[in-house]
C-alpha cells in the first residue's frame, strides 16, 4: 500500500509586531515541528516569497512547488512543498479565486484581500500513480465570499484534475458546517474530512498565539477523495518553550492510496 504524510498549517506572515511570536523567534519550532512528522506534502497559507524560501531552506527533504507561479512582492501566498524521494512532479499551478482566476492578484466578490489556491499533480516514484494536491486561503471576513471563491475553485480544479485522486488543504476561515463544505459536498469533487470520519472532537485550530480560542472552531482541513483513505489526522496543539509554531495549530494527516 502506498501512504503518505501530509500537513495543512498557516504559518502566519511575517509580522514583526507580533514579538516573541515574530517569524525569527518561530521559524526553528514551526520547521522543526513540520519535520518531525516526516511529512511528503505540506500546504502552507499566509506567507511571504522570502518567508517561504526561508522555511523551504528549513524542511528537510523537502522543495517548493513554484514553477508557473508569478510571485508579486506585496502578495502572500499559500504554497505546496513536497518531497522529490517521494513524488515526481508533473505539473503545477496558480488559481485566483476571483471572477479572472488567470489574471494574477485579482479579487472579486467584496474579497478584503486577492486570495488564490495552488495546485500540483504529483506522480509516484515507485508505482507510477498520480495524485492531485490544491492547498486554499479563503476570505477571512465574509461568509458569502468564501463561498464564490469556493465555486471558482471547484469549477477551475474540475478542469485540470481530470479523474486523480484529490487531497486538499487549507485555511477556509469558517467551520466545516458552513456554506464551503456544503458547496464542497455538493460538487463531483467527492470529497470527504477524515476529521469526520475518524470521529474526532471538534477543536478551534485557529488560537491567536494563545493555544485556545473557546469561540473559535476548527477552519483549517484537510480532505481527500473517497478512492483515498486516512489512518489519523490530528492537530499540533503545543508550544515549545512559550512559543507556538503558528496561530494557527497544524493539521497532519497519514493518507493511503486503496
Amino acid at each position: 500500500m502506498f501512504s503518505f504524510n501530509v500537513i495543512s498549517s498557516n504559518i502566519r506572515f511575517d509580522n514583526p509586531a507580533d514579538g516573541a511570536h515574530s517569524w525569527k523567534a518561530r521559524r526553528e519550532i514551526l520547521a522543526s515541528t513540520l519535520n518531525n512528522f516526516l511529512p511528503d506534502v505540506v500546504g502552507t497559507q499566509e506567507g511571504w516569497e522570502p518567508q517561504l524560501r526561508d522555511l523551504e531552506s528549513r524542511l528537510k527533504g523537502l522543495a517548493i512547488i513554484d514553477e508557473n507561479r508569478e510571485w508579486i512582492d506585496d502578495r502572500m501566498y499559500p504554497t505546496l512543498y513536497f518531497n522529490p524521494l517521494k513524488f515526481q512532479l508533473i505539473n503545477s499551478g496558480d488559481i485566483w479565486l476571483s471572477e479572472t482566476p488567470y489574471i494574477a492578484a485579482t479579487k472579486s466578490f467584496g474579497s478584503a484581500f486577492p486570495r488564490l489556491c495552488t495546485w500540483a499533480v504529483l506522480k509516484e516514484n515507485t508505482g507510477g500513480r498520480e495524485f492531485f494536491f490544491v492547498n486554499a486561503h479563503l476570505d477571512h471576513l465574509e461568509s458569502s465570499t468564501r463561498k464564490e471563491q469556493i465555486k471558482v475553485l471547484i469549477n477551475e480544479v474540475s478542469k485540470v484534475r481530470g479523474n486523480l485522486p484529490i487531497v486538499m488543504t487549507g485555511d477556509f476561515n469558517e467551520s466545516p458546517f458552513e456554506s464551503v463544505r456544503k458547496e464542497i459536498e455538493e460538487s463531483d469533487l467527492n470529497l470527504v474530512d477524515p476529521w469526520i470520519t475518524l470521529a474526532r472532537e471538534e477543536v478551534e485550530s485557529h488560537h491567536s498565539f494563545k493555544g485556545q480560542d473557546k469561540n473559535g472552531s476548527r477552519i483549517d482541513w484537510i480532505l481527500i477523495s473517497d478512492d483515498l483513505n486516512c489512518s489519523d489526522i490530528q492537530l499540533f496543539q503545543k508550544s515549545i518553550d512559550g512559543i507556538f509554531p503558528s496561530d494557527h495549530f497544524p493539521v497532519f494527516a497519514t493518507i493511503s492510496a486503496r
